[in-house]
């Protein structure tokens, strides 16, 4: 029943969101609001225009790794006793008073998953900057503020903003992937660092510097802040115009076809295998390869 009541909590709190955001949008200086910030703001007259391909692959890659690294990092959390560990034949970084590391097979595959996912990360920055294409996900005008207020009210009263994504985000979204590219994932990497083997040991000033209390109050908040957000962002691709959505970001097209889909259900197969396949049984033998496994 604990479950089944927060459930209608939910519902009814969400009623009450767009019952209210409705009921002020009948309101004079609510439409006069609204008329004034539509919910996006102009970009630089330099701003690049469309999806270009590779944001294509960079999209998919960090939807495939984000999603095995929130639950590989579930599982770190929540396993009490591993089934198995690893231990580096090269110690390197992970090595702990000239001994190397034993971690959890778990911990393993979350620190690989990041790495690659950090790479990804950076690629994506440097094109994202030599493109030019930054200006389309990082704020250039304070209007983008008050825009973004209107854009949650259309949401929020069910009237979606009107959607011109292949030339500007609307303000929300502008925020939102500012919000993930230059704040969160920095914050999932310097928190991940601390709380990994690869920190120096025996480090006291830095470890009071950085205490690991801290990197742990704001690692496991970051990823319940991913989480939200990939549930968000897949629920309003679609139901705002799916295919039109789905041909933008995969197919780096502007039209309503289905190749866009196609490729996304393909994607959507590789991280649903990606997801049976990330258990023990199959993990072993990967990591076997790069230091041994132990009971």
């Amino acid at each position: 029943m604990g479950l089944l009541k927060w459930v209608a909590i939910a519902v009814v709190a969400l009623a009450a969101v767009v019952l209210v955001a409705r009921w002020a949008r009948e309101l004079g200086p609510v439409q006069d609001f609204l008329l004034q910030y539509p919910g996006h703001s102009e970009l630089p007259v330099n701003a690049p225009v469309g999806i270009p391909a590779w944001l294509g692959w960079q999209h998919f890659l960090n939807a495939f790794f984000l999603v095995l690294i929130i639950r590989s990092g579930w599982q770190v959390r929540t396993t009490a006793r591993p089934k198995a560990y690893w231990t580096r034949k090269n110690t390197g970084l992970l090595k702990t008073k000239g001994k190397p590391t034993k971690i959890s097979l778990e911990l393993w595959f979350h620190l690989s998953l990041d790495v690659l996912w950090l790479l990804n990360g950076a690629a994506f920055v440097v094109l994202l900057f030599a493109t030019g294409a930054w200006m389309r996900i990082v704020p250039t005008n304070w209007d983008i503020f008050p825009n973004a207020l209107s854009a949650g009210l259309q949401y929020a009263s069910l009237t979606w903003p009107v959607e011109s994504g292949w030339v500007n985000y609307n303000a929300l979204q502008v925020l939102s992937y500012f919000a993930v590219v230059f704040i969160a994932a920095p914050l999932a990497a310097i928190s991940g660092v601390r709380m990994s083997p690869a920190w120096p040991k025996g480090k006291a000033a830095l470890d009071k510097a950085y205490p690991m209390e801290i990197a742990r109050k704001i690692h496991f908040p970051v990823m319940v802040f991913f989480t939200g957000f990939v549930v968000m962002h897949v629920t309003l691709v679609l139901c705002t115009g799916a295919l039109a959505n789905l041909n933008h970001m995969f197919a780096a097209r502007q039209d309503a076809g289905w190749l866009g889909f196609g490729i996304f259900a393909a994607s959507l197969a590789v991280m649903v295998g990606g997801w049976l396949l990330a258990r023990p049984i199959f993990l072993r033998p990967v990591a076997g390869l790069m230091g041994k496994i132990s009971k």
